[in-house]
């Protein structure tokens, strides 16, 4: 490289610096549009409200929260991919869309992992295994070794095909070679009211079913990560019983791919901000939306990376194809 050619390389750099810290420096400047891929009222919609008040209030700007719900948060993913990356429309969603659906379903009209770039972690949730009290066993091992074998199989529920509640019952199955058959249900409230109702036998859920776990409707049995749950303190992780076993589930926001990095950098500094509000922290585990989970930009990409894969020989096995 000549010296006049370093020369303007250097000028290149230097324009390039000062437009980037100057967008840095008035972003944003009208409001920013969320988009969440539930209706109003969902767990991932009252995550989301909760921490765009607070952003809201740190960017100095409104944050309008759309809900664009269908297909598996697939629509509202779509819709930010195909949006400007300029930084005023961003996504809320939990792992599904991101980590399960390019597995589960045949079809997609935009790649996620390439589409979308991440922002920063949000939340991160565990779910506690729970069986109905008719079901003899007091403990996971019991619950494997005795009705987990019965035949013909036990029943269990979940809120839907390809939902974290199917695939992490479906990798408790491979990790301890038993068998249940799985019933689909359309949400967490239809799935719930079956297991009282004794038409099925067990099921995964969230922070939802605690206190029917406390007041002795169901039986818990273990919880699903790897570290105990504050929520069920008492409830060993299936991880003690069956290594290896580790499934948890997270909420991030997400921005259209070519979204300038300085705008992905303050968005993520204020989130981590946010995150550490102890209004925010008390009021995400009060709902249970979960805890908070900030991460730098690396653990969440390999956190992502080892999700899809895990997840993705999950589906593989089922033979899983949503059309």
């Amino acid at each position: 490289m000549t010296g006049l050619l370093r020369v303007a390389f250097a000028a290149v750099l230097a324009i390039s610096a000062t437009v980037t810290t100057a967008l840095a420096q008035t972003y944003p400047n009208r409001p920013i549009r969320l988009l969440v891929g539930t209706p109003p009222g969902g767990a991932a919609d009252l995550t989301a409200r909760l921490v765009a008040q607070s952003m809201s209030v740190r960017l100095g700007q409104p944050i309008v929260i759309e809900n664009k719900p269908g297909a598996g948060f697939n629509l509202s993913g779509e819709a930010a991919a195909r949006s400007a990356p300029d930084g005023y429309t961003l996504l809320h969603t939990p792992e599904h869309m991101v980590v399960i659906n390019p597995h589960a379903y045949a079809k997609m009209s935009f790649d996620p992992l390439k589409d979308l770039v991440p922002i920063a972690s949000l939340v991160s949730n565990q779910y506690a295994l729970a069986v109905h009290p008719s079901v003899k066993a007091n403990n996971l091992k019991e619950f494997v070794e005795g009705p987990g074998r019965a035949q013909p199989p036990l029943f269990y529920a979940s809120i839907g095909n390809g939902s974290p509640h199917h695939l992490m019952f479906e990798m408790l199955k491979q990790h301890a070679r038993f068998d249940l058959t799985h019933v689909p249900y359309r949400g967490g409230g239809p799935a719930a009211n079956a297991m009282l109702a004794g038409d099925v036998s067990a099921m995964f859920g969230a922070a939802s079913i605690v206190p029917t776990i406390q007041s002795g409707r169901f039986r818990g049995l273990a919880v699903s990560g790897n570290t105990r749950w504050a929520s069920l303190p008492d409830l060993p992780t299936v991880h003690e019983t069956y290594p290896g076993y580790d499934m948890r589930v997270w909420h991030a926001w997400f921005a259209p791919a070519g979204t300038p990095q300085a705008i992905i950098d303050r968005l993520r500094t204020e989130l981590n901000e946010v995150l550490r509000e102890p209004a925010v922290v008390e009021r995400l585990v009060k709902s249970g939306s979960g805890e908070p989970y900030i991460t730098t930009p690396e653990e969440f990409q390999a956190r992502m990376s080892s999700d899809y894969e895990k997840l993705g020989k999950v589906i593989k096995s089922l033979g899983m194809r949503i059309e």
